[in-house]
């Protein structure tokens, strides 16, 4: 794919030497690290500990502060994306290069991505001091990685789709927010129902049951297929995007 490698660089370069991918790390390890600290007292001191469920399962799979910080986190990397280059112009000078509009989309999305994955390397840390105090089950920690990776696909799929519909990095964030939190409240909505097809449609969108599941090591096909398809499909939407400005 023409061109791939160049913009990868050029994001992760523009990212890196501004302070916003440092300033989201910084306050991402925060939270995450209050989360582990209430997580090993509450452990330690044996109150609110689930039954039949390690340290590194619950990290994971059982509260909010895990993942819902990836709600605001993911829009924020992703906003200056394309509306930045729209709002100051640079935009045309790119389109014009010797780069397809799916190298540009996939060079800008996957940068963001490196710095997600990069975001939750130090959290590692975290299964190694585990680790040095009893045991815990490397593949669940494996298949609780692989569930965080898929819902940041996802999320910063929409993102990147978000920037490229408006120049506007605030609307941009403000936009892949509102459609991020909606699928996110939808694990509270199921609980709202009785047992039926809308409880289990809502369930099946939500990351909670996502992660509650993938933190338990029970990889469901029918959830992975979801949510490489939530990725998959804003992506293709924002390639179709940004051809149009090249041909309009």
């Amino acid at each position: 794919m023409r061109g791939l490698w160049p913009i990868l660089k050029r994001e992760l370069l523009g990212l890196f030497v501004t302070p916003i991918a440092w300033v989201i790390m910084a306050a991402f390890l925060f939270i995450e690290g209050l989360f582990f600290y209430f997580l090993i007292m509450s452990y330690s001191s044996q109150s609110d500990v689930i039954v039949g469920m390690g340290p590194a399962e619950a990290f994971f799979g059982q509260s909010e502060f895990f993942y819902f910080p990836l709600v605001l986190i993911c829009p924020v990397l992703t906003m200056r994306l394309f509306a930045e280059e729209r709002k100051s112009g640079t935009i045309e000078a790119l389109l014009t290069a010797p780069v397809t509009p799916a190298a540009v989309v996939l060079g800008k999305y996957l940068a963001t991505l490196c710095v997600y994955v990069v975001m939750w390397a130090p959290t590692v840390l975290y299964m190694f001091i585990l680790s040095s105090h009893g045991e815990i089950d490397w593949s669940l920690v494996a298949t609780g990685y692989a569930g965080t990776l898929l819902v940041g696909m996802a999320y910063l799929a929409i993102g990147t789709l978000a920037s490229a519909l408006t120049s506007s990095q605030l609307a941009a964030a403000m936009g892949a927010t509102v459609f991020i939190l909606a699928f996110f409240v939808m694990g509270y909505a199921a609980r709202g129902f009785d047992e039926g097809s809308t409880r289990s449609m809502l369930e099946h969108v939500a990351v909670s049951s996502l992660m509650n599941d993938f933190s338990r090591g029970l990889v469901d096909s029918r959830r992975l297929v979801f949510w490489v398809s939530f990725a998959i499909i804003p992506l293709y939407a924002t390639i179709r995007t940004v051809e149009s400005w090249r041909w309009g």
